[in-house]
């Protein structure tokens, strides 16, 4: 009987050791990533820079009111998925699914405010692409495009969360999902963050 029970202990713990093992590898991985894409955009922001030598170089361009909307809107967006994080691990499953949802639909919203950005450049008769565009749009729409692009993967990992959250497969200490789900959120967030304050300062 006690061999039996140290055998079974013994199991359970190889079990908890190799959960521990791929979850940290699943965190590295995303980790690597996101420094990998942090190295993209500062080389993307550094041609910019560089950029600005040039004869067609706009001096004059404004940020469209849009983006500063946006800011705020993910700003928000990173304190709710603090929250439905905390609420979810905690096991407080309704409180965790509200501001799961609020947190997807403020990223909704901030992509809708970036094309509205996109309109309202347009509108004051910058454009992207074409014999009429600039150097100065079009590293923008590269830029904010190439942001836009992992939002959406920001967004399709919160709705992973929100099914997940629906079937109740976060329970107390296997959270790991969610918790690389938040960390990816909060640096797209970041990262916008960096991107607005670039164009504001570099001009």
């Amino acid at each position: 009987m006690g061999l039996t029970l140290t055998k079974s202990f013994q199991m359970e713990n190889n079990i908890d050791n190799n959960k521990l093992k791929v979850d940290r590898s699943k965190k590295m991985m995303l980790w690597f990533g996101m420094i990998s894409l942090t190295m993209s955009f500062l080389g993307i922001t550094s041609g910019y820079i560089v950029s600005k030598e040039r004869a067609d170089w706009l001096t004059d361009f404004q940020i469209p009111e849009a983006f500063y909307i946006s800011l705020f809107v993910i700003l928000l967006s990173s304190i709710t998925f603090y929250f439905a994080k905390k609420y979810v691990i905690a096991q407080q499953k309704k409180q965790g699914m509200i501001f799961l949802i609020i947190t997807f639909l403020l990223g909704i919203t901030f992509i809708i405010l970036q094309f509205k950005g996109f309109s309202e450049i347009i509108s004051s008769g910058y454009f992207f692409t074409g014999s009429e565009s600039t150097i100065t749009t079009s590293f923008i729409y590269l830029v904010v495009l190439l942001h836009l692009t992992h939002m959406l993967a920001a967004l399709i990992s919160v709705l992973v969360v929100i099914y997940n959250h629906y079937k109740q497969r976060y329970t107390i200490g296997n959270t790991v999902g969610i918790e690389i789900a938040a960390t990816f959120w909060h640096f797209v967030d970041v990262l916008w963050i960096y991107l607005f304050l670039f164009f504001y300062f570099i001009r």
